[in-house]
Formats: structure tokens, sequence, C-alpha cells
């Protein structure tokens, strides 16, 4: 929707109204320090730590709570919650961690190590995602009033990474102590600089917490809201229904669109680390693609740069690892590169392309606009390059639906995007390689079954647990050995990479990221009348693009 046109999309219409009967001042002129209104498409069921599992959980978590550690811009570890790093033990079995002290809960209880403890035991006891802890974790007691002690199963190199995920965050004992063993949905008592004051699974209102530890908020509060549909979350920004908008959920023209008005200095846009990786996982135990053969010829029949262009507009660059580059341990060319000829060759050493050619059903995500696109794209490159070969079938299926099949191995090929929960290589390769019963080189239990390929060879559970053990260059050289070896047998296909932007209108301050690639909305601020037209009049590189 142009923005001079002077419409409002019905759905934002709805959102001010819902916003006006909650009490705001859609009115009043909005002042410097006023709350601020951030717009997605992620719908919030629960608020619990022990339920999050998605980004828009942790997109709200991460303002509500505190961890222990923090990934900061810049990739380095930042205590938070703990007033140093881990000391560990001479064996690396034990870690004694120092807890920040004069901290409060929202409903102010105290915050010491027996509300780390009792928060800590019931993630690992009921948490979703408690196996991320509990996997590594033997027990957490403590060690002294401002002291925990975690006791792990083995050595562990990224512990302090693991500690800066957001799910760990803790949670008032008081407030949960009849929770301690079910989940808490539709509240949160964390020690955050925001409180929850409303909770919808449409809204979400937080109001600065008057007794943060750390520096205040720079706004009076913000309300997380929730569109249906990428054209009306590019409407509310443009009418100037809402102040920012988020990324996930809008269409890449959209994005797009809204990347350009950046440049010309209409909007503010801001853009976290690229820990995003979009990829194919190739049913490697089940005929035709337990021939690895052809499992190389597909590798070498994907033409990254086209699909980038034509499906992601350049705004995803393309991608031959598993690891995001930022991170240590990367190999940018681990995968094969996109060679048609070479593809023909394997095709044909497999009895194809003369007269017979390979079909495979490609699957993607219905309910993922820029999935179908992508699907479509390719069949269409692989008709013109290598047709009488290989023939892509293409077919949709709903997203909750598609990830129920894959570990029942009905997907022989399956896009889908995997973003690890805190900023590790080990979150990227040990939830896709991971087996803990491997039959030569299947998997017949573990996270390689379950994301699709069952596929393992021969010590490679035992690598991937040794890199997790030793830090420094020997575990870069390590990990990038891994990833050439799984390059070798393709049980996934790394497509591109994708980074959480957002954008924001003119009176706002530009978005900033942390980085695990969460927008920190505690920075955000309106700018007084004055100071924005300066801002755009003066422009910058991005408005004098």
């Amino acid at each position: 929707m142009p923005a001079a046109s002077g419409l409002i999309h019905p759905a934002a219409c709805g959102l001010l109204l819902t916003l006006l009967a909650l009490g705001s001042s859609g009115c009043a002129p909005p002042q410097p320090g006023a709350s601020l209104i951030v717009a997605s498409k992620s719908r919030i069921d629960s608020l619990d730590p022990v339920q999050a599992s998605r980004s828009g959980q942790m997109q709200v978590l991460s303002a509500l709570g505190d961890p222990l550690y923090a990934i900061g811009a810049d990739g380095t570890i930042e205590p938070r919650l703990a007033s140093g790093p881990p000391l560990l033990s001479g064996d690396g079995l034990r870690a004694r961690i120092p807890l920040r002290q004069g901290v409060q809960f929202h409903d102010g209880t105290a915050f010491d190590a027996a509300a780390m403890v009792f928060s800590l035991n019931r993630f690992m006891a009921i948490g979703t995602l408690g196996y991320q802890f509990s996997d590594r974790v033997k027990a957490v007691r403590a060690s002294g009033p401002y002291e925990l002690e975690l006791e792990l199963k083995a050595p562990f190199s990224p512990l302090s990474r693991l500690l800066s995920a957001i799910f760990l965050t803790p949670v008032s004992p008081t407030a949960y102590r009849s929770h301690a063993d079910k989940p808490l949905n539709n509240r949160f008592v964390g020690t955050g600089p925001y409180r929850l004051s409303f909770f919808s699974g449409q809204q979400q209102r937080l109001n600065p917490f008057a007794g943060y530890w750390g520096p205040a908020p720079a706004n009076g509060g913000i309300d997380l809201v929730t569109l249906s549909n990428s054209t009306a979350l590019l409407g509310a920004l443009r009418s100037g229904e809402v102040d920012v908008l988020l990324a996930s959920g809008l269409e890449i023209d959209h994005q797009q669109a809204l990347h350009r008005d950046a440049a010309a200095g209409r909007l503010r846009e801001g853009s976290g680390p690229p820990l995003s990786i979009g990829f194919f996982s190739l049913l490697t135990d089940q005929p035709p693609l337990n021939n690895p053969g052809l499992r190389q010829a597909l590798a070498r029949s994907l033409d990254r740069a086209t699909l980038s262009e034509r499906v992601s507009l350049g705004m995803r660059p393309p991608l031959r690892q598993l690891i995001p580059p930022s991170l240590a341990g990367s190999d940018p060319e681990a995968w094969p590169a996109y060679d048609p000829a070479a593809a023909r060759a394997l095709y044909r050493q497999a009895g194809y392309c003369n007269g017979k050619v390979l079909s495979l059903p490609l699957t993607f995500r219905s309910d993922i606009p820029s999935d179908r696109l992508l699907a479509l794209t390719w069949q269409a490159q692989v008709r013109r390059d290598l047709g009488d070969c290989l023939d892509l079938q293409v077919s949709g299926m709903e997203s909750t639906t598609a990830y129920d099949q894959l570990g029942k191995g009905a997907l022989t090929l399956f896009f889908y995007d995997w973003i690890g929960d805190y900023p590790d290589p080990e979150n990227f390769l040990a939830p896709l390689l991971g087996c803990e019963k491997a039959e030569a080189n299947r998997c017949a239990k573990g996270n390689s079954a379950l994301s699709g390929s069952f596929w393992s060879a021969p010590g490679l559970d035992a690598e991937l647990q040794r890199s997790s053990r030793i830090d420094g260059p020997e575990r870069e050289r390590l990990l990038r050995a891994i990833q050439r070896r799984t390059a070798s047998a393709v049980p996934y296909l790394p497509v591109w990479l994708m980074a959480e932007q957002a954008w924001g209108g003119r009176r706002i301050t530009p978005p900033q990221f942390d980085g695990s690639g969460r927008l920190r909305l505690d920075r955000l601020r309106r700018l007084p009348a004055a100071a924005a037209t300066l801002a755009v009049s003066t422009g910058g590189p991005e408005a004098r693009r």
C-alpha cells in the first residue's frame, strides 16, 4: 500500500481499536518517552520459558527476563545475572557461577542461587527444550547464597553460550510455586527490564520495571501486537499505526519495499546477525536417495545464486555450509557448488539421462510463502538445465504436519529452516547430525532421524561430542572436518542464510539487535519531531544511497 494513499488496512484499524480499548491514548501527540507499538506475525500462546520453542516467544522473553550471560552485538559474552565467567574444575565437570546481588523479580522476590536452582530444575523437568540443558548438565545446586554450581555430564566448551539461551531465564519461585511441575502460560514473573501487564495471543503489553537492576528502558513501554498477514503488517507501518515492524512473517517483496524505503530515508532499518539457515533435508535411508551418487548429483543441481536472486530478491545470500559464516568453525565452501555438467555425469552413472528421468517428490511448507516460490523456481531451473535427467515433483504441506512426518521418514526431499537457540556451531550441527543409535550409515534414533535425513557415519557422533569438549583452533579444525565429511554424503543441502530485520518510522531510533538475533526493545526510543526531521534531511549512507 503506497504511503501517500492515506488508506489504513482494516486489520490495522482493528489493532488501533484494540489498543484504545486497553487504554492507549491514540489521539494524543506521542511523546519521546511514550510507549511504542511493535508488530509481527508471531502469535504468542505461552510466556512460560518451559514452553518456549519459537522465535516470537524468545523475543518477548528477552525483554521480560535476563539470562545468566548475553551475547553482545559484536559476539562477545557479557555477564548479566552472572557476575563473572564460569569457574571450571580441573576436569571440566563442575562449573561454579557467581551471581549478581541486589536483583529482584517483578513480584519483589529476591533473586539468588536458590531461585536459579528452582528455575533450572523446573526447566529440566518440564521444558519443551529441556534436553538442551539436561543433555549436558547432570545436576544443579546452590554452592552459596549467590553462587550456582553445575555438575556437567562431560566437559562442554560453549557453556557460557548455552547459558545465554533466554529459555533459561529464571522465574520467581514465589509466583511459580504452584506451577513447579506444570506451565504457567499467561503470566511471566522474571527479572528483566520490563514487566508483563497484559497478555493475549495477539497482544502483550510490557511496562518498564521500576526495580530493574540495570539501565532503564529508553521508552515508556512496549505493546507487542500480532497481525495476520504481510499486507496488514506493511500497511500498519506505512500508515503509522505501528512504530516498529519485525520482518518475521513478511513476504519477500514487502521486505524489499521496506528496505528501499529505508535507503531513501523514509524509514529506519536494523538487521541482526545472520543466524538462520534454510536447507533441504534428504531422506538417505530409502530409495532413491540412499544412493550417495544421486545425492551428490542433486547437490550439483542446485543453482543457489538464481534461487537467492529470484526468490529472496538477493536478501538471503547463498549458503554452502550448515554453520552460519559468523561463527567459529565456518567453512564457506564445504558443500559442492552448482555444476550441471558434473551433475549430469553423476546422474548418468546412476542410470539416468538416457531416456530415463529420476522423479523426486519435493515438499515445501505451504504456510510459508517464500517456500512455494523456492520450490517452483528450483523445479523450473532443473527442467531448464537437467530436464532429461531429473524431475522435481513439487507439493506443499502445512508446517506442523510436515514436521511430524519428517521424523517418520515420509518426506524424500523437504525444505525448512533452522535457527540455533544460542549462537554456537554446536547448536547447528548437533540438532541435525547427532545420533544416539547408529547402524553403519543409518541413524536409527537421534536428532538426525528427527531432522529427516536418517544419516550417520562411523565415529561421527563421537566427533560431534569431542567438538563440544575442546576450544580454540583445534575445535575450529574439527568443526570444518565434520562439515566436509557431511558434505561428501549430502544428507542436507544448505540453500541460503537469513537474518532477522526490523523497520521503524522516521521518529524512531534505528532498531538494534543483540548477538543472539533478537531486537533490543529496551533501546527503541521515539525522537522529538525536530530531531527526526534533522536526521532524515541530513541522511546517512543509507539515505544517500
